[in-house]
């Protein structure tokens, strides 16, 4: 499939055998009109699923008025969705970005700047927890706490260290004088959906308070709804400095951003940071739809029911092959026994669309908008193969 036409393509992706060409709700078609159920989302972009009318017509009006202007100018789309973003996470102030990663590098240099504007130039280290994910760039990649991610890469930037996962020892014997912020997920995505302890993030936080180190949730994968509440650390009951956000944000198109409280509000001033594309237009026209359609009560408790749902069918499966089941909301992993690249290729060949989240960890990141009826359809699907292998 697509020979010549993916021979132009860098080789860094292994590409799944179909090809997709329209989507419906949690469905998407390929080009033989095979139908799929859709538990990736885009990895978790594709928040209100695919054709929802509200978002194109919002990204198309906004296309055929002003698509982008830059950051030397202001625009009312852009302003709307920076005061809803700073207003539902009861941030200061907002910088938005292209991406994931690029959110990332920004609230590393947020992090850096503001502690050698009060401390000196000799306190700049970031602690990540091992597993972790934060991006591909190489500062955001040095903080991916991850070493096969890290291969061929050197030099990587200096100042980063890593902390073992729900290990408050390991913590401890991490902060030195020189430590700056930590980063953390509440649910490690690509580490596994690998959901962080409370009383370890607890701890963390108050100490980092006590010392005036930074405290940075990354919300790329599990905010905006994804877990059943606006953020992922939401669950823990800690109140973070710096907040990363992107993927479902957009619901479908790139954007990214940070979000700081008061404290950090002031400390990057004119020609300490910058994007080009950062606030466009058309991807804020599609984020006010997402805020509006998925960050409410009502629709947050849809989500909480809905992933209990599902993860009350995988627990119930009692198969050796299965693990263990981790995740909250519709953030949901499956450890088994076996590869997971071979149950995501079991799945499509049934009409499924799954992800992997490292060796052994099959990963459901199904659209918010997912209805119950499907969200069976696509357990069966699953039950069938995984009682198969």
């Amino acid at each position: 499939m697509f020979n010549e036409e993916s021979n132009c393509i860098m080789n860094t992706y292994a590409y799944l055998p179909v090809n997709l060409v329209y989507g419906d709700g949690c469905y998407v078609f390929d080009d033989s009109n095979n139908k799929y159920i859709d538990f990736t989302s885009g990895i978790g972009v594709n928040c209100l699923g695919y054709n929802n009318k509200k978002w194109v017509d919002a990204v198309s009006k906004q296309a055929s008025t002003l698509a982008h202007i830059s950051n030397i100018f202001l625009n009312e789309t852009t302003l709307k969705l920076c005061k809803n973003l700073t207003n539902i996470s009861n941030m200061s102030k907002v910088f938005l970005s292209n991406s994931g990663a690029e959110a990332n590098e920004g609230a590393i240099k947020l992090a850096r700047k503001y502690s050698f504007d009060k401390y000196g130039i000799n306190r700049n280290v970031i602690l990540s927890l091992k597993q972790s994910f934060h991006g591909r760039t190489l500062a955001a990649l040095t903080a991916t706490g991850q070493d096969k991610f890290h291969n061929y890469f050197f030099p990587f930037p200096e100042g980063f260290d890593y902390v073992e996962v729900n290990n408050i020892n390991s913590f401890k014997s991490k902060l030195g004088n020189n430590v700056c912020a930590i980063i953390l997920e509440a649910i490690q995505g690509e580490g596994g959906i690998t959901p962080l302890d409370t009383s370890f993030v607890s701890e963390v936080v108050k100490m980092c308070n006590e010392n005036d180190i930074l405290v940075i949730f990354d919300e790329v994968q599990c905010g905006i709804g994804r877990t059943g509440k606006l953020f992922g650390f939401n669950h823990l009951d800690v109140t973070p400095d710096i907040i990363t956000i992107a993927k479902g944000l957009g619901g479908g198109l790139p954007i990214g951003g940070f979000l700081c409280n008061e404290k950090l509000s002031n400390v990057l001033t004119p020609g300490d940071h910058g994007t080009t594309y950062g606030g466009n237009p058309i991807a804020c026209a599609g984020a006010l739809v997402v805020l509006n359609e998925v960050c409410t009560s009502t629709t947050l408790k849809e989500i909480t029911n809905k992933g209990a749902f599902l993860k009350g069918l995988l627990e119930n499966l009692n198969l050796p092959i299965v693990k263990e089941i981790r995740g909250t909301g519709l953030m949901i992993g499956i450890e088994t026994t076996i590869d997971a690249a071979l149950i995501q290729k079991k799945a499509l060949e049934k009409g499924l669309l799954v992800l992997t989240a490292g060796k052994n960890v099959v990963r459901l990141l199904p659209p918010l908008i997912i209805e119950k009826v499907d969200i069976l359809a696509g357990f069966k699907i699953l039950e069938e193969i995984l009682k198969t292998l």
